[in-house]
């Protein structure tokens, strides 16, 4: 037997394009594993259903994530890189960090005013916004002018309490317990 699964915050008989006028912003924050991971999965249920995507990492560059060479598979799908191959050092960011989330942030506002993506993604916004690498005050104004049509999803550690409240969905994932603290690196098509 055939079984049907029907989400129930869709009606049945509406058109597509009428499901997804309204975009909204979502947050994943926390010390838990997964911020990114739960982004690039609303962004592969997007493009399921033919919306474009797109994921700009701060923080984040030449280093060859899985998830780079995933969605070389996905035309709908693109992830663009705003930093070094290095962590940032927080107390003295160098300049190229401050000059590559510069670039990223200037992208992405260039990005959300074009109209050209359905979904974006700022990838580790919220470590660049406690970094001091992006202003907290321009991500606030770009969220207040986003087109209502454009879905933004933030993610990173350290979300400030004022992305918090503008924001229409918060998930924060906790660390409980880590294979790190076992000694356990960081594994190819795991963590990175």
């Amino acid at each position: 037997m055939k079984r049907q699964i029907r989400n129930p915050t869709v009606p049945t008989g509406r058109q597509e394009s009428e499901i997804r006028t309204k975009g909204t912003v979502q947050i994943y924050t926390g010390d838990g594993k997964g911020k990114t991971t739960a982004a690039i999965g609303q962004g592969i249920r997007a493009v399921g259903h033919k919306l474009k995507v797109i994921m700009v990492q701060f923080m984040k560059g030449k280093i060859n994530y899985g998830e780079l060479v995933a969605v070389k598979n996905l035309p709908l799908f693109t992830i663009e890189q705003y930093g070094l191959p290095s962590f940032v050092n927080k107390d003295n960011p160098s300049g190229e960090d401050l000059q590559l989330a510069k670039k990223g942030f200037n992208r992405v506002k260039e990005i959300i005013l074009s109209k050209d993506y359905d979904m974006v993604i700022l990838d580790e916004i919220n470590v660049a916004i406690d970094y001091n690498l992006v202003s907290l005050k321009e991500v606030i104004e770009l969220l207040k002018s986003k087109p209502e049509s454009v879905e933004l999803i933030l993610t990173g550690r350290y979300a400030p309490q004022k992305l918090i409240e503008i924001a229409d969905l918060v998930t924060e994932m906790k660390e409980i317990k880590h294979h790190y603290q076992k000694g356990i690196e960081a594994r190819k098509g795991i963590e990175y």
